[in-house]
């Protein structure tokens, strides 16, 4: 059966399609099952507490270890009956022992401020009595002048070594052994006309 092009042309001609873009934006929507998830955890509370220190205690003035020395060495330094003379350099050191906690006083301060804090002349001062066991047995009393402060307290370390030979005769054995006893008699040695220092000396120019 024949179909003529007329018929299908009017038949395609019936026929209409449409098309329409919706202009509302695509939506996605998501459902969550009933059971809901708790995410909160519980965080322990950070409590701060904040506590006021202690003023530390107030260190002796000069004035009141000045007034110390006196009540303990009545007399002066020289009427005492434990006392030591110690030089090194141009340092000398006269020392004083009295029974007591191992306190150090020099010129009428306390021996780590009087030394600045350094740990090595502070080692020089306590090593006679750390040597025989004495360091809280002992008070020190100390005056001393003349260099700097490395040479007194050497100065001051064979003062105390001495004095310490005048508690017991005993005492000299380990203090010689660890040579404490020892006058270190080098000193700086003086500068010659025509060099620089004592030995240094200008270049020399043959022509």
């Amino acid at each position: 059966m024949a179909i003529s092009m007329a018929s299908l042309t009017s038949s395609f001609a019936s026929l209409s399609f449409s098309s329409q873009i919706s202009q509302k934006p695509f939506t996605l929507s998501l459902t969550h099952s009933k059971q809901q998830l708790s995410l909160s955890s519980k965080i322990p509370s950070l409590v701060v507490s904040a506590s006021v220190a202690e003023a530390p205690e107030e260190l002796e003035t000069r004035e009141d270890l000045l007034k110390l020395v006196k009540s303990r060495l009545p007399g002066g330094f020289a009427a005492q009956p434990i006392h030591g003379t110690g030089r090194r350099k141009s340092a000398s050191a006269r020392v004083v022992l009295q029974e007591g906690s191992g306190k150090i006083i020099i010129n009428y301060r306390d021996a780590k401020e009087y030394l600045q804090g350094n740990p090595l002349w502070i080692q020089y001062v306590k090593t006679p009595l750390a040597t025989l066991g004495y360091e809280a047995s002992y008070d020190i009393f100390v005056k001393v002048e003349g260099g700097g402060l490395s040479g007194q307290a050497q100065a001051i370390s064979l003062g105390i070594a001495r004095a310490l030979l005048k508690v017991s005769e005993s005492h000299r054995k380990p203090l010689r052994g660890e040579g404490l006893l020892t006058r270190d008699a080098r000193v700086v040695e003086r500068k010659k006309v025509g060099l620089k220092k004592a030995r240094k000396r200008p270049q020399f120019s043959k022509r």
